[in-house]
């Protein structure tokens, strides 16, 4: 009996405990993967291979639970999540009663097959390998040989029990606990839009020149684009005439599946902090390419990266918090996050990398797309992914200014590198 109640339910790992204390009506923790096929969607073939592809991957399969002390994720046994028509404002906030208790959800709209996921659920690496998976399972429901390689997973195989696993415990272990205190960075925040409009601005450029300028700041293909983003919420800041200008500074997950060696589809990442300090004085575009590069070196080593877990898990299990009930432990966790959790950064900057797939399915697949849902303060978010030759680069958020997007991609054009722009903004 013991055996099979410890089967039943499983505790949140240290990032999802974080998603689920400070969600909120006008905070979404739920990021979009689309991927926009080359023919239209077969809504009824998407739904078949969404029934035949959940079932292989249990740690999306669950529903959250409110104990007395923490959430709990629980098996779920409700049928679903069913395929819906998309909608105009994507990443809404998940309430945890709604939706038979999914906490992952699909989409179609002409060629285009999204799901979203509640962050407390999975980073992007383990979201990305459901739907590698599930977009392979709904090309052989049209009647296409699509093999399990290159990332797709075996349906019709048991999961592998690491595939579950908190990843974060098993790291844990570090002699010491690295402090993770920064200072107040430049907010970036803008003019809240009505509940719940979320302004969705897409860029389109080749991944090969992105590449090829990159190298030729001596930068990898995410630190080039960082440094772009600071620089181009560094003029926003300028222009706004503070009398004394703050760091600018991103919060950049980073996988630490190449750091630590684990298989699970959980959460699985840290956050490093590139930044310039304007009041330090002008700084050139390559220098600012420059200092996020070492900066961004400089931190992610396994030695601190360790540290930085090893502490994290340590405050999840401090005594005094664990004895708090959880409404008085939301509570706290949200009044430390809304003081402490996001000032530290101006912006979150995430790109996941290239989106692989066997090569049967190459054609298929015309490009992917992400969003991240509505930050916990007005501001805009970035989110890259590339796909053969094409990056896409989205700019996520509920406020009307756009003037960062703006800089942002009008940067590549004076590099020389085309920027096709995509957006649901009516001006």
């Amino acid at each position: 009996m013991a055996e099979r109640a410890k089967r039943d339910w499983y505790n949140l790992d240290n990032a999802a405990v974080l998603y689920s204390a400070i969600q909120r009506h006008d905070y979404s923790a739920v990021y979009r993967f689309s991927a926009v096929m080359a023919q239209e969607v077969d809504p009824e073939a998407l739904q078949r291979a969404i029934d035949r592809t959940m079932p292989r991957f249990p740690s999306f399969c669950v529903t959250i639970r409110r104990g007395l002390f923490w959430y709990y994720f629980e098996p779920l046994r409700a049928p679903g999540p069913y395929l819906a028509e998309d909608i105009q404002n994507p990443c809404q906030p998940i309430r945890f009663d709604e939706q038979e208790g999914w906490l992952v959800r699909f989409f179609y709209y002409r060629r285009r097959i999204s799901m979203e996921v509640f962050h407390a659920l999975a980073d992007g690496y383990g979201a990305l390998t459901l739907l590698r998976t599930l977009l392979a399972v709904y090309l052989r429901e049209l009647g296409h040989e699509i093999p399990n390689t290159g990332g797709v997973l075996d349906v019709d195989a048991p999961p592998d029990p690491e595939e579950q696993e908190d990843a974060y415990a098993r790291y844990a272990t570090s002699r010491v606990k690295r402090g993770m205190s920064e200072p107040v960075a430049y907010q970036n925040l803008g003019t809240p839009e009505p509940y719940y409009t979320l302004n969705v601005t897409m860029g389109l450029l080749p991944l090969d020149r992105l590449r090829e300028t990159a190298k030729r700041y001596g930068a990898s293909l995410t630190e080039y684009l960082a440094a772009v983003l600071i620089q181009s919420i560094m003029a926003r800041q300028r222009r706004q005439n503070y009398r004394r200008e703050r760091q600018v500074a991103l919060a950049v997950p980073i996988n630490l599946r190449p750091y630590f060696p684990s298989r699970t589809l959980r959460n699985f990442i840290l956050t490093v902090r590139p930044f310039i300090d304007p009041e330090l004085g002008e700084y050139t575009f390559p220098e600012i390419v420059r200092q996020v590069h070492h900066i961004m070196r400089l931190h992610l080593t396994r030695q601190e990266m360790q540290a930085v877990i090893t502490r994290n898990v340590a405050l999840q299990h401090l005594l005094p918090l664990q004895l708090l009930p959880i409404g008085v432990k939301n509570m706290a966790m949200s009044l430390s996050y809304a003081l402490v959790g996001d000032r530290p950064y101006s912006a979150t900057l995430t790109n996941p990398g290239a989106f692989s797939v066997p090569e049967e399915m190459e054609h298929h697949i015309e490009r992917m797309e992400v969003i991240l849902g509505q930050a916990y303060t007005p501001r805009v978010s970035c989110a890259a992914i590339s796909y053969r030759n094409t990056m896409e680069i989205t700019f996520a958020g509920t406020v009307r200014e756009s003037e960062v997007e703006r800089d942002f991609f009008r940067h590549f054009v004076r590099e020389g590198i085309p920027v096709k722009v995509i957006s649901n903004r009516e001006n």
